[in-house]
């Protein structure tokens, strides 16, 4: 398996703004958006 990389908050915020830009895309109807952000706090907590 691959080397894996958090979740940072900039990365969570692209995929939060890419979702809202197209509701019906499968980003923002998956809810990966919303657990993108709650991993990217996460990660913020663990630094």
């Amino acid at each position: 398996m691959g080397k894996s990389t958090p979740m940072d908050r900039e990365a969570a915020d692209r995929i939060s703004e890419a979702a809202g830009r197209d509701p019906c895309c499968d980003t923002a109807q998956s809810g990966f958006d919303v657990r993108a952000q709650e991993a990217a706090d996460r990660n913020e907590q663990d630094e």
